[in-house]
């Protein structure tokens, strides 16, 4: 069996879709011939969607033992479902949340539809797939299977202790419960609603610490976005992943008391981030429901979990299917400041102790290992072809 893989979400770019999509393709080699055609960032995005049908034909052209055509996210797909030269094989996609969410009545009326054209659809997760299927892509073509995590990651051994780093940074630490988030200041992952609602409750010694993209000034996309209508606006952002709480972040860190209780820190090394969450009282990941985007997985979570962190996640979009509720983590309710607040008191009072949390490491790595995803997708795809 050969396979086509078509994606431009791919290393050395950052973040989940890339680091999935990489696993996907290296993984499925050490079961069939891999063919990739992958955004590497050597060229500009246009360039690379304007050539792509043409490279497409010519690899399938050059490798006729092609039975099928992967690609890894719905934009893509959407993109190609026109191309005419290769309908005589199989096509499959991956929707991972908001490439079937994103909100557009002409997306979801001339272009989701073109899904329904693919031999099969996998979703990241069951509530992925359920918002397919609500928006009129047909049930018998979407089998969920479930993002993985790389279970090499092992629990830090740092050279330094989380005093020196996090001095190295400019933070003053005297012994603080640390409450950790990770990623891109985006609405739905919910930090400026946990500053907001959530901080002012907590009580004992602790630190919030922000770690990702977050800037205290805005830039040039920014300003030019607050220039455009709100709706327009808010489609353009979801479109890039503009991080869309930079704002309310920005007016929250004005306050003293936020200022005080709530540090944030720039991209980090892996080495440095790991250590935060192996010394973290909790990870937490307190996403809200925002119209047109969701959350499709959670594998922040997961690669929380196996660094050692004790994790409390919202209860909501496809974050159930990552974290099992007293398995691997804890999820709670989606807004609910006030559960919030108490759980988190908890974990102030009284962490996880180190047992428990190599019990939800277990359970991590004996259910979502990458391998476990590649498995899933290759015997889908031996199906198709049978």
């Amino acid at each position: 069996m050969e396979i086509l893989f078509v994606s431009h979400k791919y290393p050395p770019a950052v973040g989940g879709m890339e680091k999935q999509s990489y696993e996907l393709i290296t993984g499925m080699e050490r079961h069939c011939k891999v063919h990739r055609i992958v955004f590497d960032g050597n060229e500009s995005t246009v360039s690379y969607f304007l050539l792509l049908k043409k490279r497409i034909l010519r690899t399938c052209a050059d490798n006729p033992g092609i039975s099928i055509i992967h690609f890894n996210d719905g934009l893509i797909a959407a993109f190609c479902s026109r191309h005419k030269g290769y309908n005589h094989l199989k096509r499959t996609a991956t929707l991972h949340g908001l490439d079937v969410v994103f909100p557009s009545k002409i997306y979801h009326k001339f272009i989701l539809p073109r899904f329904n054209r693919f031999d099969k659809l996998i979703a990241v997760s069951r509530a992925t797939a359920s918002e397919a299927q609500r928006l009129g892509i047909d049930k018998n073509k979407i089998v969920v299977i479930p993002n993985g995590v790389d279970t090499r990651i092992e629990i830090a051994k740092s050279p330094i202790t989380l005093t020196e780093m996090l001095a190295n940074h400019g933070i003053e630490y005297r012994g603080e419960r640390i409450l950790l988030a990770l990623g891109r200041p985006v609405r739905r992952k919910g930090m400026s609603w946990f500053i907001e609602n959530v901080v002012p409750s907590l009580k004992g010694n602790f630190l919030v610490l922000l770690v990702g993209a977050y800037e205290p000034v805005a830039g040039g996309t920014e300003r030019l976005l607050s220039r455009l209508p709100k709706k327009p606006a808010g489609k353009i952002s979801l479109f890039l992943g503009f991080p869309t709480d930079n704002a309310p972040l920005r007016q929250l860190f004005q306050e003293p008391e936020v200022a005080e209780r709530v540090k944030h820190l720039k991209r980090l090394p892996t080495t440095e981030v790991q250590l935060l969450l192996s010394q973290s009282a909790a990870f937490i990941m307190p996403n809200i429901k925002v119209a047109g985007d969701m959350e499709g997985f959670g594998l922040v979570c997961l690669e929380a979990v196996m660094a050692g962190a004790t994790v409390f996640a919202a209860d909501i979009d496809g974050i159930p299917d990552a974290i099992q509720d007293g398995k691997n983590g804890y999820l709670l309710p989606s807004g609910n400041a006030k559960i919030w607040a108490e759980r988190m008191n908890e974990a102030i009072a009284n962490p996880q102790p180190n047992e428990h949390k190599a019990a939800f490491r277990q359970y991590t790595i004996e259910n979502f290992g990458w391998e476990k995803m590649v498995r899933g997708y290759y015997d889908l795809f031996k199906s198709l072809v049978r």
